[in-house]
């Protein structure tokens, strides 16, 4: 199996932390310095017939100060016709300057790179085709999941149309961009979106195959990697079509190739739609996902989007609009077990996907670069290990510095080590990635690594060796939050909890390119694994994505909001065991980090109540944020003067989560209309966990329903005393309300201000 290292070492990569790179540099790479990508939008131009694409072409064009460049290239270069009121388009600063003078443009923004953010999901989710809820792999039938990713692997197979007999929905109006035809029954659409250049949707970097597989690949059997994790790959939709808008590269994701996907999306008619990237929080009318998700919305396709990869650090959640589902990542209970046997006797569990045969049950002398306290050998950065003896041992290493964990193997093996352990940083903790290693590898958690170091540091001759004990179900703690899961509180709008949920995210399985690039070979000749492990909230948010079309298609008069509340308000506030759910510490994991829990999606087809909103609500509330008539405008695609809307700020959302900012003997109440889809006739009462220091009653405290689709109103009266020392700080609790059949969650988040 050796001769599948270099190829792993390629193709495995760790998602890579949210970041914005500056314009400057942007630039430099598409266009000439003098000129940048601007994404323009515009007032609702007064017609009274209908645009036709051509129109909207035209009346794009007038806004210019000339239709091309002195290169010859056009200067627009998505004319948009649903995601937004505009067009992206080069331009200097200046031309800029000059167009958002003219009385039709309402907003300018300059284009960001957004960045990018399985087997045995499905059964911990308990979604597997005995259950009733997939009943007999047909979950999702009917229904299309548009995937916004780096493109897709069209040959390989899970994305095969066995079993799919079923042709695309009536209402579909996409096509697929790939030559020869790759396209069938399960693929039924596929358009490239980068910065207006023809490419073709091949993924070459992985990610986008990765997703869509996870979504809603077909049925694969004796799928794993490197041998491990075997067992059938099941998307969470597998009997659901996919359509596929190339929008990233590797480097990341321009907003405007972003906005032009969903504005595809939006006209070929999916259902839902999954969007695994994006940027640091900022305000919603310039943040282009954020305005192309709401038209989403309006048309009735459920959002599902990634928290980001920037945890643990507090105020680091991405995707927070509220007519958004911001997904966060966890674990599953499965281990691809490694496990450390040190010298004294004692065992300490790792994980790595690279599991070797036959390798020496000897004990093995340990080198430890870092014991010096110099940080690139601390982490088997380049050429670290050159004038030091490694030969013959292994090798302990850390996490972080200038290269990946995969990498760090490379530098081992270079330098003569035959092994290596790979210890966390404090900041990961107990998140462990089961990398596809370039050698025999275990990486553990903080705590066992620190042990490890303690051993090394008190023994004159230490040694060890891996015993690589392969797949493992029943691993404890699960599931439980990943460190990189990004965390509440959205850093612009505080008064939405973010993240809404958890999924899984950690170590997931799922399809790969092979080889990376447009495919040479057929599926059916392949040779290799083609499947990777892979971590990241990208996975979580294409995983409650696919959960998405089951609730749809069992209500298809539902809204995405309503959607979004039956996942939320059944999602599990405990883990396997029985326990709440810790994150990385190993210690409870708070509301800024897990939402309303970790989605059950065979719950959400019958959560009892929703809090239902539609498009409209948001408008009063984005007035009560403060922005102004042209800014929220540019958000909602409609003319908007807030002096006609009775504002009302964030805690006041009709949302499934409530969080409220208090002070020092203060009083306040909150209202929410629940909407009756459980029996025809149910009464529901309520409990209350306050958070502590504050005083919570609702009023009524019964809610009674004759009828389906009846709503009822409450209210929630919140107090404090002196709030003193607690400032800047949260209190968490929790409101329920109960019926003969169901438990409708909400979390409760006070903040002391």
């Amino acid at each position: 199996m050796n001769h599948l290292l270099p190829l792993f070492f390629f193709f495995f990569f760790k998602l890579s932390y949210s970041q914005i790179l500056p314009l400057t540099i942007l630039n430099s790479t598409i266009t000439s310095p003098r000129l940048e990508t601007y994404i323009i939008h515009l007032r609702k131009p007064n017609s009274i017939h209908p645009f036709t694409a051509e129109d909207h072409l035209n009346y794009h064009k007038s806004f210019l100060p000339t239709s091309s460049l002195t290169s010859g290239e056009p200067r627009l270069i998505y004319s948009y016709q649903n995601a937004i009121i505009g067009f992206a388009a080069k331009l200097t600063s200046d031309e800029a300057i000059s167009l958002e003078q003219n009385n039709g443009v309402l907003h300018i923004i300059p284009d960001r790179l957004l960045s990018l953010h399985t087997t045995h999901i499905s059964d911990f989710l308990n979604l597997h085709p005995k259950s009733c809820f997939m009943k007999d792999a047909n979950f999702g039938k009917g229904s299309i999941i548009g995937i916004l990713d780096t493109g897709i692997f069209p040959t390989h197979p899970s994305f095969k149309d066995i079993g799919i007999s079923h042709p695309p929905p009536t209402k579909w109006k996409g096509h697929c961009e790939f030559k020869p035809a790759m396209c069938n029954n399960k693929i039924i659409g596929a358009k490239s979106f980068i910065h207006g250049q023809k490419d073709p949707p091949f993924d070459s970097d992985g990610h986008g195959t990765h997703a869509a597989s996870i979504a809603a690949g077909w049925l694969v059997k004796n799928a794993g990697v490197l041998g491990n994790a075997r067992g059938t790959a099941a998307g969470i939709a597998p009997a659901a079509h996919l359509s596929i808008y190339r929008a990233c590269q590797s480097n990341g994701c321009l907003a405007s190739d972003v906005l032009a996907a969903i504005d595809q999306a939006i006209s070929d008619g999916v259902d839902v739609l999954s969007i695994s990237l994006g940027g640091a929080a900022i305000p919603f009318y310039d943040d282009a996902v954020a305005i192309g998700a709401l038209a989403a919305v309006e048309r009735g396709i459920f959002v599902s989007s990634s928290a980001g990869n920037a945890g643990p650090v507090s105020a680091t959640v991405e995707n927070d609009a509220p007519w958004m589902l911001t997904v966060g990542a966890d674990s599953t209970d499965r281990a691809i077990r490694a496990t450390v046997l040190l010298g004294n006797g004692e065992e300490l569990n790792g994980e790595s996907s690279y599991q070797p045969v036959g390798f020496t049950s000897v004990l093995l002398p340990i080198a430890y670069p870092g014991a010096r306290g110099g940080s690139r050998a601390k982490t088997c950065s380049d050429g670290s290990l050159n004038r030091l003896n490694v030969r013959g041992k292994i090798v302990l290493c850390h996490t972080g510095g200038s290269n990946t964990s995969i990498e760090k193997g490379a530098v081992v093996t270079k330098a003569g080590g035959v092994a290596m352990i790979l210890v966390n940083d404090e900041m990961r903790r107990s998140t462990v990635e089961a990398g596809a290693h370039v050698l025999p590898t275990a990486a553990v958690g903080y705590n066992d690594g620190s042990r490890i170091v303690e051993y090394v540091a008190s023994t004159a001759n230490p040694t060890a060796t891996i015993h690589f004990k392969g797949t493992v179900y029943g691993s404890s703690p699960a599931p439980a939050v990943a460190d990189f899961s990004g965390r509440g509180p959205s850093a612009v709008n505080e008064g939405i909890l973010k993240p809404d949920i958890v999924g899984p995210g950690v170590n997931v399985a799922a399809a790969w390119p092979f080889p990376v690039g447009p495919p040479a070979l057929d599926a059916g000749n392949m040779t290799l694994p083609t499947f990777n492990m892979v971590s990241g909230s990208s996975a979580a948010a294409a995983g409650v994505g696919g959960g998405g079309p089951g609730v749809e298609l069992s209500h298809p008069d539902w809204s995405p909001a309503a959607i979004k509340s039956a996942m939320m308000t059944t999602a599990d506030v405990l883990d396997r065991d029985g326990g709440v759910i810790v994150d990385e510490t190993l210690g409870e994991a708070g509301y800024f980090a897990v939402g309303a829990g970790h989605v059950n999606p065979t719950k959400a087809d019958d959560p009892g109540l929703v809090y239902d909103l539609q498009p409209g609500d948001y408008v009063p509330y984005l007035c009560g944020m403060g922005y102004t008539d042209k800014q929220v405008s540019t958000i909602t695609r409609q003319t908007v003067e807030c002096s006609m809307f009775e504002t009302i700020v964030a805690e006041e959302l009709n949302y499934p989560s409530i969080s409220v900012a208090m002070g020092s003997n203060m009083e306040k109440t909150v209202m929410r209309t629940v909407r009756n889809i459980g029996e025809e006739e149910a009464v529901y009462s309520v409990q209350i966990r306050a958070p502590e220091g504050v005083e919570v009653t609702v009023y009524p405290e019964k809610l009674g329903f004759s009828e389906m689709n009846q709503s009822r109103s409450f209210n929630i009266y919140f107090s404090t005393g002196n709030v003193g020392e607690r400032r800047g700080t949260v209190a968490q609790g929790q409101l329920r309300w109960v019926s003969n059949k169901h438990i409708v969650r909400s979390p409760l988040l006070i903040s002391f201000v």
